[in-house]
């Protein structure tokens, strides 16, 4: 039985998908073993980043590159890999991954997650992964938390599916997820206030002023630390999102990384009706000019964005 319904997925792009899912659904299984199985959370070295690999990290990249090797993918590009890896020289796609984003959640039963993008494939992997972010034709994300979701474009709207535990098929829950226009929400890490530019610190400022302020409503503030549960929650019940560029040294550009992370989650709440922006330039609008390149993030409901936006003069 196919872990996703052919139909509602393009032909061309089926059995990418279908690796992904399959894929996906048995990380949720080692996920869910949790503390019954090995440590997922033990370090077991560094990513071409130097940021910390946790043993699940490693786990869920090699899981997802055996998977797509027999899945159409030319090139592979993921995060916890320096460089490119060529899976089918006759592949038609190019597919970047983020294997498990919001690892240091691993071991407090947080939401952590998966998330991809799809270019068509070219001749090189620098022209395959370095071009404008508008140029994806599928992105997505696969949540793991109390349950298992993917969300997914083909860029025709955003549409959410469930795992369903007794059939291990991803069920169709939602077929046009839509951002809510009234924002009630925002999300940052408050802990870096010290380190933010001014047009942050200003909007952050008008959030906490709540209904005393210029937004004339309370705001709540959320953090959690994995952008795959961040963004679910906003393509569920809106908010805006922000990993800005900061004083800090390695964080003049964001953490985010554009090709893994930034793009596809763009792409994502653009087709359902939000915005994502640097600070001031539309993400779909921007290239990646190195792999690993990173990109600082707003996104969600559009006024919030426009509004960040503004301050960036």
């Amino acid at each position: 039985m196919p872990a996703i319904d052919p139909d509602l997925i393009p032909a061309d792009l089926f059995p990418t998908i279908e690796a992904l899912c399959a894929t996906g659904a048995k990380v949720a299984a080692v996920v869910a073993r949790g503390a019954l199985g090995p440590s997922l959370a033990a370090g077991v070295g560094e990513n071409s980043d130097g940021d910390q690999q946790k043993a699940l990290d490693v786990m869920a990249d090699e899981m997802f590159e055996a998977a797509l090797r027999t899945a159409g993918v030319r090139h592979y590009a993921s995060e916890e890999q320096e460089s490119v890896l060529s899976l089918d020289p006759e592949g038609a796609y190019a597919l970047a991954i983020d294997p498990l984003d919001g690892s240091s959640n691993i071991d407090v039963n947080v939401t952590i997650g998966t998330i991809f993008s799809i270019f068509e494939a070219a001749e090189t992997p620098e022209a395959s992964f370095l071009r404008p972010a508008s140029e994806q034709i599928a992105a997505g994300y696969i949540a793991f938390g109390q349950q298992c979701l993917l969300g997914i474009t083909f860029g025709a709207g955003t549409m959410l599916f469930c795992l369903d535990p007794e059939t291990g098929v991803f069920a169709l829950a939602d077929k046009a997820m839509a951002v809510p226009e009234a924002a009630k929400e925002y999300s940052i890490n408050a802990s870096n206030r010290r380190h933010w530019q001014v047009p942050v610190r200003v909007y952050v400022e008008e959030c906490e002023a709540g209904e005393t302020g210029g937004k004339g409503k309370n705001m709540n503030f959320r953090w959690v630390g994995s952008l795959v549960a961040e963004t679910h929650r906003i393509l569920t019940r809106g908010g805006t999102f922000l990993y800005p560029a900061d004083a800090r040294k390695g964080y003049e550009k964001g953490r985010l990384r554009m090709v893994y992370e930034v793009a596809p989650m763009a792409f994502l709440v653009e087709q359902a009706g939000g915005l994502a922006t640097d600070g001031s330039e539309r993400i779909l609008d921007k290239s990646a000019s190195e792999l690993h390149e990173r990109c600082p993030l707003v996104f969600g409901a559009s006024e919030e964005v426009e509004r960040v936006k503004a301050l960036h003069g």
